[in-house]
């Protein structure tokens, strides 16, 4: 029985779908006898105005496991991850007013990259959302069922909108002089909705608390502080405005996850995933909107990643320490040897990343490579001890840091190698690690050509050996390595070139 933690509920719970069949196109109806139990999984995507950094892409490798481990226990996931591509609101203090006092204003993040790139908003959305599925495919996530962009879903938005006011959890505020009813911000009402605050313990009764965990809110025509916004209205020069109900503007960023999950999820399903950094305010404002429409329980199980931390700090742009793929690889450390590394370390936790970790879980990977590529033997039966305690790790709220430790067991066991690849490979179905590819990948890393520069200065080194000066022959290698490449003496003086 798969276990999984509730943030919802804040304990452990069995899991069990919701008695429905899900298809990937969104319709919902009765599951027909003999088929796998349908589960249909809800993840936070990216926001696409640059390239994802490998804190958002440990939250999507958990969301991945995740998967995984259902499809091992026999269920059929429909995966929906949405892309926002209309952006999040920001606020700064660039622009004053004519007294010398601060103006907030608005900002964008798509639209002032396009701005800053001179490209259309909807230019620099598809150029990053191209990057990140790149990314995934790297990193061995399985694609999503289905990826629905925000901006293809404006009328869902404004439908649930429509429906909030009509109920009287929602209401409208005409901008002031404007002399039009069609012409305003629609903010929901959270005072109305009695439940607020289930998820993330910010209750209407403990207000103060509430409205601490609040941003700093620029919008002054609001009821209440705690109030959220449902639609904006479009500032004179918006790029990325529509028309709705209420004049030209643009939906908030928390009625995009609601509108997407309902279309094709259905007005209540299995799990909602996310990082721990959204519980408040979003997923809770996402409930209350959801539920509020539907009069329905939205999500059934909710599930958080923990932070990812970069030398035990928040990771910051203003600090310099946001890494993406891309990066990572420029320093010859491959994807899956990231996706290794957040394996190591159980979802809910904290995961500090360091490149040392990263460097050990590189040389993890490949000794688990060689491992896996050594056996001659085609997989046959495997080891039912050992596939046990596997399936009983990964079903106690996903413990993969502990599956992971049976991997090396079985590896180390005295079972026969048939009997060994069966279990790695099938344990891999879950881990994502490629390990049947194995022997092709390092055949072709074998294959590589190394560059005329590393050779060069592997010529030198032998060089330098040959006239026994070895202290200069040792800062060679060094120089070797931190261009990304590892030599050893062999015997006969033979020198093996290995890429890190």
């Amino acid at each position: 029985m798969l276990k999984i933690y509730n943030t919802l509920s804040r304990k452990i719970e069995d899991f069990t779908p919701i008695e429905k069949d899900t298809d990937s196109a969104g319709s919902t109806g009765s599951l027909q006898a003999g088929s796998p139990q349908a589960v249909g999984i809800y993840t936070c995507g990216p926001t696409v105005y640059r390239e994802v950094h490998i804190g958002n892409f440990r939250t999507y490798i958990g969301a991945d496991i995740l998967r995984r481990v259902l499809i091992y226990n026999g269920f059929r996931v429909v995966h929906i991850k949405n892309i926002t591509d209309v952006g999040h609101m920001r606020s700064t203090n660039e622009h004053h007013g004519s007294a010398g006092s601060p103006q907030v204003i608005q900002v964008d993040p798509i639209i002032e990259e396009a701005l800053r790139e001179g490209k259309a908003p909807q230019e620099i959305a598809r150029h990053f959302t191209d990057l990140y599925l790149k990314d995934e495919k790297k990193l061995n996530i399985l694609p999503a069922t289905f990826c629905p962009k925000a901006s293809d879903h404006i009328k869902e938005m404004i439908a649930i909108i429509k429906i909030l006011i009509e109920k009287g959890l929602a209401y409208e505020v005409h901008s002031a002089g404007s002399g039009s009813s069609t012409d305003g911000n629609v903010y929901f009402d959270v005072k109305k909705f009695k439940n607020y605050g289930k998820l993330s313990g910010n209750t209407l009764d403990k207000m103060e608390n509430l409205l601490e965990a609040v941003r700093v809110s620029v919008e002054t025509d609001k009821k209440d502080s705690a109030d959220f916004a449902l639609w904006k209205k479009a500032e004179k020069d918006r790029l990325m405005k529509w028309d709705s109900p209420w004049g030209q503007g643009f939906p908030g960023w928390h009625i995009e996850c609601s509108a997407m999950s309902i279309k094709y999820l259905g007005d209540s399903f299995d799990i909602h995933t996310g990082g721990e950094d959204l519980i408040f305010p979003h997923h809770e404002d996402e409930i209350a909107q959801s539920e509020g429409a539907s009069g329905k329980k939205f999500a059934k199980y909710w599930m958080h990643g923990g932070y990812l931390l970069i030398n035990e700090e928040k990771m910051s742009r203003s600090k310099g320490n946001i890494y993406t793929i891309k990066e990572l690889d420029k320093k010859g450390y491959e994807p899956l040897a990231f996706r290794y590394l957040t394996l190591m370390t159980h979802y809910k936790s904290k995961m500090n990343f360091t490149l040392d970790a990263l460097g050990g879980a590189q040389t993890a990977l490949n000794n688990l490579r060689e491992i896996a590529s050594s056996f001659k033997q085609k997989p046959n039966i495997g080891c039912a001890e050992f596939e046990e305690r596997f399936s009983e790790a990964i079903n106690d709220d996903l413990n993969i840091p502990k599956a992971l430790g049976i991997v090396w067991e079985l590896t180390k066991s005295d079972y026969p190698d048939s009997a060994k690849a069966q279990s790695l490979f099938k344990f891999d179905e879950v881990l994502g690690l490629d390990l049947e590819n194995a022997k092709e990948f390092l055949k072709n890393k074998r294959e590589e050509k190394i560059p005329e520069e590393i050779q060069m200065l592997i010529k030198e080194r032998i060089e330098l050996r040959k006239k026994k000066r070895y202290l200069l022959a040792d800062q060679w290698r060094h120089k070797i390595r931190r261009k990304g490449y590892d030599i050893q003496d062999g015997k006969n003086g033979k020198t093996i070139v290995k890429k890190i």
